[in-house]
C-alpha cells in the first residue's frame, strides 16, 4: 500500500485528504488483515498507539484521547474521532460500581454520622438503595447509550427544531422506555395488603388497589418491598412529618393519637421503580448538554433551553392540578420529572445569562469549585463525615461539640427559630465553608475523581 508510506513521509496531501485516506485505508479491517505489508502495519500501529506523525509539508497528524486531529497549513482543524468503545464501557462500569459502593457505605446504615459517634450495620436491616445508587443506575444507562450510539450520530445539526432530537433519537428512546416501564407498572400493578414489624408489633396496611399515588398503596413501594424486602427500606420516610402523622408537622415529632398505620411503615424514596423514572431526568439533562455542544450562539442555546424548560413546567402543572399525576418526589412521578427538569432548564438559562452572556463569573465561582469536587463535598459535607469527626471532640457530653455550639448559639438562638436558624446555618455555614474548601482544593489541583 503506497499511500501508507506517503502518510508517514508527509506527502499524501492536505489535511482533509489525510482524513479521507485514513477512513478509507486504515480501518480496523486493514489492521487485522494478513495481507497488509509490514510497513503499513507500522504506520497504522503508530496511529493506534497515539504516536505523533510529523508531516513534511507542515500538515500535522496527531492523536488525542478522543481521536485524530489534523491541522493543515491554513490553520483549519479537522477532528475525526476514533472512539474505543470497550475502554469507555469499562470506565462506565467501574464508575458505576464505585458509586454503588459509596452509596451502600454511606447510606446503607454503616455510617451514623454526624449525630451518633458509632458505626456498623445489621446486615438484616441494611439499606440497599440511596441517592448515589440512583445516580449510578441513571449514569450507567445514559452513558452506555451515549457510548454505543457515538458512531451513528451526525456531527452537524441543521436549523430545524427537531434535528437535535432526531440526532440523539436513541437517547430519547431509552428515556421513553423508562417512562413506559414506570407508567405501566404504576397504573397496572396490583398492590395487595402488606404488613411490617415496628419494634415488636406487627401492623397490616390495607390496600387491594391499582394506580394509587398515595403514601401506603403505591406500586413504587410494592416493587421495593418485593425486590429488596421490607426490612431493607428507609425507616424514616419524609411523610412521617405529615399532619396525619404528627402534631409537629412539618417538622418531625411523636406520632399523634390515631395516626394511620402507614405512618410507622418504612418506605424507600430512592427505590428501584422511582430510579427507573429518574432515567428520563438523566435523558433530559444530557439533552441540555447536547444543546450546548451543537448550538454556538447564545440566543440559539437559550431558545432551546427556555422553550423546553417552560414546556415541561406547563406539563407538570397541568398534570398536578388536574389530579392526573400529582407532583410527588417520593414516588418520582412523571409530573415531578417534568417539574424538576423544566425548572432546571430555566435556572440553567438564568445562570448562563449571568455568567456566560453578561460575564458575572466571579460571584459564582464557588459553585464551579463545588462542582469540580462534588463527590468530596457530598461525602464529607452532605453525609456529615467531617462534622462527625469534629463532633468526636466534645466537652463533657457529645452534644457539647464545636459544630453543635455554632449551630445552636450562632444561628438558632440568635433568630429564636430552629427552622430559620437551621436554614441559615446550611446557607451561611455549610455551603460557604465547602465553597471555600473546594476553592482551596481547586487551587491545589486536588480533586476526588471516580
Amino acid at each position: 500500500m503506497e499511500d501508507a508510506k506517503k502518510l508517514e513521509e508527509g506527502t499524501l496531501g492536505s489535511g482533509k485528504e489525510l482524513v479521507k485516506e485514513y477512513q478509507k485505508q486504515y480501518s480496523k479491517d486493514i489492521v487485522t488483515t494478513t495481507n497488509t505489508h509490514s510497513h503499513d502495519h507500522e504506520v497504522v500501529n503508530k496511529i493506534e498507539r497515539g504516536d505523533v506523525i510529523e508531516q513534511k509539508d507542515q500538515n500535522e497528524l496527531k492523536m488525542t484521547e478522543g481521536g485524530i486531529v489534523v491541522q493543515n497549513v491554513e490553520g483549519e482543524a479537522i477532528t475525526m474521532r476514533v472512539p474505543k468503545i470497550n475502554d469507555a464501557v469499562k470506565k462506565i462500569i467501574l464508575r458505576t460500581l464505585k458509586l454503588l459502593f459509596w452509596g451502600i457505605l454511606l447510606q446503607g446504615g454503616y455510617s451514623h454520622a454526624p449525630s451518633d459517634l458509632i458505626y456498623g450495620v445489621d446486615m438484616k436491616q441494611i439499606r440497599w438503595c440511596g441517592i448515589l445508587q440512583r445516580i449510578a443506575l441513571v449514569y450507567l444507562v445514559v452513558a452506555l447509550i451515549e457510548t454505543f450510539t457515538t458512531k451513528g450520530r451526525p456531527t452537524a445539526i441543521d436549523s430545524r427544531p427537531v434535528s437535535i432530537f432526531t440526532a440523539y433519537r436513541w437517547q430519547w428512546i431509552g428515556g421513553f422506555i423508562s417512562f413506559l416501564i414506570y407508567m405501566i407498572t404504576t397504573f397496572a400493578l396490583y398492590v395487595p395488603d402488606w404488613s411490617f414489624i415496628d419494634e415488636t408489633e406487627r401492623y397490616t396496611v390495607k390496600c387491594g388497589m391499582r394506580g394509587h399515588f398515595g403514601t401506603a398503596c403505591n406500586a413504587v413501594g410494592y416493587v421495593d418491598r418485593q425486590v429488596w424486602g421490607v426490612n431493607h427500606l428507609y425507616s424514616q420516610p419524609v411523610w412521617i412529618r405529615l399532619k396525619a402523622c404528627t402534631l409537629s408537622s412539618p417538622s418531625g415529632g411523636p406520632l399523634r393519637e390515631g395516626a394511620p398505620i402507614w405512618c410507622r411503615a418504612p418506605f424507600e424514596p430512592e427505590g428501584l421503580l422511582s430510579s427507573i423514572s429518574a432515567i428520563l431526568s438523566g435523558t433530559i439533562g444530557i439533552h441540555y448538554g447536547h444543546i450546548l455542544v451543537h448550538f454556538k450562539g447564545h440566543s440559539e442555546r437559550l431558545k432551546q433551553w427556555m422553550s423546553m424548560g417552560f414546556g415541561l413546567l406547563i406539563i407538570a402543572i397541568i398534570l398536578h392540578f388536574t389530579d392526573a399525576i400529582p407532583i410527588n418526589k417520593q414516588l418520582y412521578s412523571f409530573s415531578y420529572v417534568c417539574f424538576t427538569a423544566g425548572a432546571a432548564g430555566i435556572v440553567f438559562s438564568g445562570l448562563y445569562i449571568l455568567i456566560d452572556v453578561w460575564g458575572f463569573r466571579t460571584p459564582f465561582l464557588f459553585l464551579e469549585w463545588i462542582g469540580m469536587n462534588a463527590m468530596l463535598v457530598f461525602v464529607l459535607g452532605a453525609q456529615g463525615i467531617l462534622a462527625a469527626f469534629v463532633n468526636g471532640w466534645y466537652y463533657g457530653t457529645p452534644d457539647k461539640s464545636l459544630v453543635n455550639w455554632i449551630q445552636e448559639h450562632v444561628f438558632i438562638n440568635v433568630w429564636h427559630s430552629e427552622r430559620l436558624g437551621s436554614l441559615l446555618y446550611v446557607i451561611f455555614a455549610e455551603i460557604t465553608f465547602w465553597g471555600i474548601v473546594a476553592g482551596i482544593l481547586h487551587k491545589l489541583r486536588i480533586y476526588w475523581k471516580l
